[in-house]
């Protein structure tokens, strides 16, 4: 079970390590990881922020060993509990930062153990950015779509030993997380629901990117829940009806998952609705949406 402490113990996650060692990780982690926002994602709207209470949770930041290589990642979970039902957290583009820490806390005061990690980890420190165009140049067009299942795939083994119900896991993500977490719900064995929101559907294929969510739409594994922006210029509504269109000739071949998704469109919200943090926030459709997504993950036994 997860220790009732605010943060875990990294040394002893990390046995081989030299405390003088385990002391820099865990500094580094704290610095990274759901402390303050993102300087790329400038300006802050501090007012319309939403602040989670931490009473009656355990949180913090820890790392886990994927094929010797320490992924980082922020959690929460309801204090003093276990055999907990589990929601992966994909981050925006901007990394784990306070508000993906955030919304980890929502899912864990609704019952959940909530893990974000840090999927650019590999690649570089979204945090020290301040320019978009650089984030997106030096670290996330370097991120391997194949890099970040495995990650996920060790998220989702940590959530088993730490206090997870692996038969009860689900995934959701933000932008660039949206994406993923359609990926993964196309790619993986391990979870029974998914929730994207406003995820990019189609791309031009790349060494590193070589499929989009609309060319895997027929091999879905769990039924998706896809939120998404009218006003979205970045993700114009005819790729949205292409999606459909394919999740439907899917389902009617036999593909469960693909006739069970579903979108909702929010007509006048923009790309980042949910995002209370930046201007792009819009109140009602990210409250509806995230009470859609509590219900999506009920509905299909995520709770």
């Amino acid at each position: 079970m997860l220790d009732q402490n605010q943060t875990l113990d990294f040394d002893a996650l990390l046995p081989g390590e030299s405390t003088k060692a385990g002391a820099s990780r865990r500094t580094a982690l704290k610095v990274a990881l759901g402390v303050g926002y993102a300087a790329t994602a400038m300006p802050i709207m501090a007012q319309t922020a939403i602040k989670t209470s931490v009473e009656g949770l355990t949180s913090g930041e820890a790392i886990y060993d994927v094929e010797g290589f320490s992924v980082p990642f922020f959690f929460a979970a309801p204090e003093g509990k276990s055999n907990l039902p589990v929601i992966l957290v994909i981050q925006e583009i901007f990394g784990v930062h306070e508000y993906i820490a955030d919304t980890c806390r929502r899912f864990a005061k609704a019952g959940y153990l909530a893990i974000a990690p840090e999927l650019y980890a590999r690649q570089g420190d979204p945090a020290k950015y301040t320019e978009m165009a650089k984030l997106m140049t030096e670290v996330v067009s370097k991120v391997p779509d194949a890099q970040v299942m495995k990650d996920l795939d060790g998220a989702v083994a940590w959530a088993g030993a730490h206090g997870g119900n692996l038969k009860k896991v689900g995934i959701t993500g933000f932008c660039w997380g949206g994406r993923i977490t359609w990926l993964y719900a196309e790619q993986s064995q391990h979870i029974k629901a998914a929730v994207a929101w406003y995820g990019r559907l189609v791309g031009v294929a790349s060494a590193l990117t070589p499929k989009h969510p609309l060319e895997l739409a027929a091999e879905l594994k769990a039924p998706v829940l896809g939120l998404y922006g009218g006003e979205d210029r970045g993700i114009p509504l005819p790729t949205i009806n292409q999606m459909k269109e394919a999740l439907a000739m899917a389902g009617a071949k036999g593909n469960a998952a693909a006739k069970a998704s579903e979108f909702v469109v929010y007509r006048d919200a923009p790309h980042a609705f949910h995002a209370d943090y930046r201007p792009s926030y819009r109140k009602e459709a990210a409250a509806d949406g995230f009470a859609r997504a509590l219900a999506w993950f009920k509905a299909h036994d995520v709770a």
